[in-house]
């Protein structure tokens, strides 16, 4: 039948432009119009001869504006794949069809996402020689999976918030090319705070920025107060918009949709609103493009706010708000390096308040905190813009001076000793609090951090011990203790050589039962034949410093997997070791290989031993230090965070690295049943190691309050002498014999 003849709008056609003979039938035809799908038949020369009314209902064309040309000549835009023609045609001749899901875009320009079937339609089989295709609207499910896929990509990406919300909006005036986008937030004042609003001049973002959220502020100052959605079909006439109609006259944008953005207590974090050229209401789309998008814009901010929050525990003591000691180290390292660089002096005063302990007994913590409070807020005021402060622990506070030579150093501390002594009223009490300081001068007294801190803290000590209330320099006299130190260090090295030293163990026991060993952890221990027990923060700590601490690693790793592979030999039931690793050994390229034949001389495994590494090891980014990771994950070995929460980490750093195990350090634990501080670090901790399936090890638990606290909020391993102090090899056989006996009864 020619096309003319067909019961149907549209130009007419020559005979040769068949139509297949089956759409003479009228029924079928009102079938084919009444179906969702769009379907459109093409010739031989590819040229279209046919659409139904569904395909005017999802593009906008009627058949006279289609037929005898290209369909992707109408349809492909300007984010369209180029390549489609091409891959249709070879797909067509040589399979006989093809499917696949693309962008088009509509006759006023909308973008569309469809799936497009394509099947080969012959002359032979009734057709018109060329193919029929059959178009289904994906829209909105394509633009729910590419929304959320890119945001979501963003946040494993750890992009920051305000480049998240960018992308959100630039996302959405791709699909919906009418609209502006604008995401704000709410801070916890209830002022806006622009996030993300590409569309909008810069001027109008920094005049929104700080206004109060209000019953009249617009859309968004007003949805945000209201908790509720607030169409304004035109901001001309609205008296929503009174005090701002000037502000926006200029951008031509005459309706705005705003709805608040809610966490997941239901409270009202920002705004995200859809701006219109035209006096108008929100469409489907846009009402299903709102919905995707306040869903993951709540995500973003909310686990925005966590990672505040988690930085500021990590990061800043929660009583005073001081930096605490790591990242005031972190700071100060690289205010160091500037001023070796810049050749300048600078001075680190190391303070202690005198008798601070009384407060406590006299007058109550909450006094104490209040002092502490107080101090801190003294010692800022004492501080230029370009010095630093942090608080160490207790009443310890440190502060590192730049550009400041000794000469100007010891005034400046004078001031600061004397600023701390004003009067100070506290519950209607008056305190007058007092402080010992020390002194070390970079470079003199130390190029580096630590042992700056450990030489202003000697000073500190001879001031405190000499006269309270006073300032001290770093001297000779303490540089005399560092030569009693020295001599202590060629005892070490001399210990080592002949593998003096022995190892003790402490039990790992399950929360769930602390009659069952999870595992023990080896740590060293020194007699020495004239000074007797020397402390393991002692001698450790001159490991370090002289470079004897990759020594002392190795015979660790070799003697606890000797004592392994000897208990596993008798029978004894111990189902793993722990042993410390010092961060300098993983810069030796070959660390990780010598681990592994450690265990090889022994018969040991991989998961028999337990590697421990501090936050330092985690956070560096030394090439050598990574591929000794990599290696030692490779090859079965877990690894465990020892003294986690107590320094500065950045949790990207936790699912980037093979971390099986998080040891909570003991301070917080000592602190469980006293300070809510360390119990809502705890309870963060614990948390994270939740969520990503790793272990935690409480260490230090010496109560039996300590104890139920963490059996109650699900820590599942637990360290401490309440189960066991650290003990030699032949005692902890007999500290499992006796666990073993308990356990049969």
């Amino acid at each position: 039948m020619p096309a003319s003849a067909l019961p149907m709008s549209g130009p007419s056609f020559t005979d040769s432009e068949l139509l297949p003979p089956m759409l003479g039938d009228a029924p079928l035809r009102r079938a084919l119009d009444a179906s969702d799908n769009a379907i459109v038949i093409s010739n031989s020369a590819k040229r279209v001869v046919y659409i139904n009314q569904g395909f005017t209902r999802l593009f906008g064309f009627k058949p006279e504006e289609l037929l005898g040309k290209l369909l992707t000549d109408v349809l492909l835009g300007p984010h369209s794949d180029t390549a489609l023609p091409d891959v249709i045609r070879s797909k067509v001749n040589s399979q006989g069809k093809f499917h696949v899901e693309t962008l088009l875009y509509s006759k006023s320009g909308q973008p569309r996402w469809v799936s497009m079937m394509i099947n080969a339609s012959s002359e032979a089989s009734g057709g018109p020689g060329g193919s029929i295709t059959v178009l289904t609207d994906i829209t909105l499910t394509k633009m729910h999976e590419v929304l959320q896929t890119r945001v979501l990509e963003g946040m494993v990406k750890e992009l920051p918030l305000a480049d998240l919300m960018e992308l959100v909006c630039r996302e959405v005036e791709r699909i919906a090319p009418e609209v502006t986008a604008s995401i704000l937030a709410v801070d916890a004042q209830g002022r806006l705070r622009p996030l993300a609003a590409p569309g909008l001049p810069a001027a109008v973002c920094e005049a929104i920025d700080g206004l109060a959220i209000g019953p009249q502020v617009g859309s968004c100052g007003t949805a945000a107060f209201r908790n509720e959605q607030v169409i304004v079909t035109d901001i001309t006439t609205d008296p929503l918009w009174t005090d701002y109609r000037a502000l926006f006259s200029p951008t031509g944008l005459r309706a705005c949709w705003s709805s608040p953005i809610c966490n997941h207590q239901g409270k009202p974090v920002g705004t995200f609103a859809f701006y219109f050229r035209e006096p108008r209401g929100p469409g489907a789309l846009h009402q299903r493009l709102v919905e995707v998008c306040l869903h993951l814009c709540a995500l973003a901010i909310e686990r925005d706010n966590t990672h505040r929050r988690i930085h500021q525990l990590a990061s800043f003591d929660t009583l005073t708000g001081l930096p605490n000691r790591a990242m005031f180290r972190s700071s100060a390292e690289r205010a160091l390096a500037k001023l070796e660089n810049d050749g300048c002096p600078g001075a680190l005063l190391f303070l202690n308040l005198d008798r601070f302990k009384q407060t406590n007994d006299t007058q109550g913590h909450a006094a104490g905190d209040a002092l502490l409070c107080e101090v801190a807020a003294r010692l800022t005021q004492c501080l230029r813009a370009r010095d630093l402060i942090g608080r160490l622990s207790g009443d310890e506070f440190v502060l590192m001076l730049s550009e400041c030579s000794t000469e100007q150093a010891v005034p400046m501390a004078q001031r600061i000793l004397e600023s701390i002594a004003q009067p100070l009223v506290i519950n209607g009490q008056v305190n007058r609090p007092h402080a010992s300081l020390g002194i070390a001068m970079f470079p003199d007294d130390g190029g580096d951090i630590d042992t700056l801190i450990r030489h202003a803290d000697q000073a500190m000590h001879q001031a405190k011990s000499d006269h309270r209330h006073s300032l001290q320099l770093f001297s000779a006299e303490m540089n005399r203790r560092a030569h009693e130190r020295a001599s202590l260090e060629r005892a070490l090295q001399q210990a080592l050589a002949e593998r003096s030293l022995t190892l003790h163990y402490q039990p790992q026991v399950l929360s769930s039962s602390p009659s069952t060993l999870h595992g023990v952890e080896a740590l060293a221990r020194w007699h020495h034949p004239a000074w007797g027990m020397v402390p393991p923060s002692q001698f450790i700590a001159i490991a370090e410093e002289a470079g004897l601490i990759h020594t002392l690693t190795l015979w660790l790793l070799d003697e606890a997997c000797r004592q392994l592979a000897a208990w596993r030999a008798a029978g004894r039931h111990v189902p793993c070791v722990a042993v410390n690793l010092s961060g300098r050994s993983f810069h030796r390229p070959e660390f990780a290989q010598d681990i592994a034949q450690a265990l090889e001389r022994h018969g040991l495994r991989p998961r028999d031993v337990l590697l421990e590494i501090t936050e330092r090891v985690m956070m560096d980014a030394r090439p050598v230090t990574l591929a000794n990771i990599d290696t030692l994950h490779r090859q079965g070995f877990k690894l465990s965070l020892d003294d986690f929460g107590t320094g500065y980490s950045s949790l990207s750093y936790l699912h980037r690295l093979p971390i099986s195990e998080l040891k909570l350090d003991m301070a917080f634990v000592q602190d469980l049943t006293t300070s809510p501080t360390a119990r809502a670090l705890t309870v963060s901790v614990l948390s994270i190691a939740h969520s990503l399936g790793m272990v935690v090890v409480a260490e230090g638990v010496e109560t039996t309050g300590q104890q139920q606290w963490l059996q109650a909020h699900g820590c599942p391993v637990m360290q401490g002498y309440l189960f066991g102090k650290p003990l030699p090899p032949e005692d902890l056989e007999a500290w499992l014999g006796a666990r073993s006996i308990e356990r049969s009864h």
